[in-house]
């Protein structure tokens, strides 16, 4: 039992970026709009967050100014789709080609420079309780902040007015538009949103996960988010179960290579997560009907109000 809580640990820290990028990309998809920029954004707000850390020592101002650049990016693809009325699958592919490039290039003199991670919660008393007390009460505030996130998309989608508008936008824009909906402020609020929550994820990376510096650092977890609304067939939480189970399949690999159990090269092993990824996507599409059911009508087209 006392080799369980540093598993969970383990596995909570590996899924709450995919957390929050999900989540992000789950309300971005509800409105209509399909961003594939997710990994781009990731790495803009990891690089930005642990410069602003490096330089201020401020972990919660370097989490926001993540999640800022996060938005930043995420503007610029709603400028060129929303209303350039660009392809939203070219113009995403082109955001993470420029995350990419622009997060290498800002974060070149912070490599190898050291950085504490953010600070665990600790409450006499109670994280001390064996096993429990580490994983309730002994998280950092990013952790906590991916739950109570998922939270808020899942009632606000669900359970407020502006949530069932989000929604119609994303079903039929047009519909939405006829009775005086602005779908392009919603759809435009909706990505920066997704920005944001992608720049957290990143931030997170860098911040708290490991609290350091180097290019492509998410290693594909923008596009494995992006999987994850899919396989959580556009359901917040599925998409929180699904984060946790993709997390716990990036630590098993490492798990079953140090205890002796599977004797593979470790490249075999680091490619499991994508794996399980393509295979849960080939299931899923295989059930056209429930995808039908869940995803918006109208993802991926353009609306203009005069068209």
């Amino acid at each position: 039992m006392e080799s369980l809580a540093p598993i969970v640990l383990s596995v909570i820290a590996a899924a709450t970026p995919l957390l929050f990028a999900a989540m992000g990309e789950l309300v971005v998809e509800k409105s209509g709009v399909l961003n594939l920029g997710v990994e781009g954004m990731m790495l803009g707000g990891a690089v930005v967050a642990f410069i602003v850390g490096v330089e201020t020592g401020n972990g919660m101002l370097a989490a926001a100014a993540g999640a800022a650049m996060g938005m930043a990016l995420a503007f610029l693809f709603a400028i060129m789709v929303l209303g350039l009325l660009a392809n939203q699958v070219a113009t995403g592919l082109a955001l993470t080609l420029f995350g990419i490039g622009l997060s290498a290039l800002l974060g070149r003199g912070y490599v190898g420079t050291p950085l504490p991670a953010l600070p665990k919660l600790y409450v006499p008393g109670l994280t001390d309780i064996p096993v429990l007390g580490p994983i309730f009460f002994g998280q950092d505030g990013l952790v906590y902040l991916s739950i109570v996130l998922s939270g808020a998309v899942a009632w606000f989608l669900y359970r407020s007015r502006a949530g069932l508008i989000l929604r119609s936008v994303g079903e039929n824009p047009s519909a939405a538009h006829a009775i005086g909906y602005p779908v392009i402020r919603i759809r435009l609020l909706a990505v920066l949103f997704g920005g944001a929550m992608a720049g957290l994820g990143g931030a997170f990376l860098s911040l708290s996960y490991t609290p350091m510096w180097a290019e492509a650092m998410t290693a594909g977890r923008g596009w494995i988010a992006l999987a994850l609304v899919v396989f959580a067939t556009w359901q917040p939480g599925k998409v929180l179960l699904g984060a946790y189970l993709f997390g716990g399949l990036t630590l098993a690999q490492l798990h079953l290579q140090s205890m002796g159990i599977i004797h593979i090269p470790s490249q075999f092993l680091n490619m499991t997560p994508y794996l399980a990824t393509i295979v849960v996507l080939v299931v899923i599409s295989r059930d056209a009907a429930r995808i039908r059911l869940n995803a918006p009508a109208s993802i991926g087209k353009v609306f203009h109000p005069d068209g």
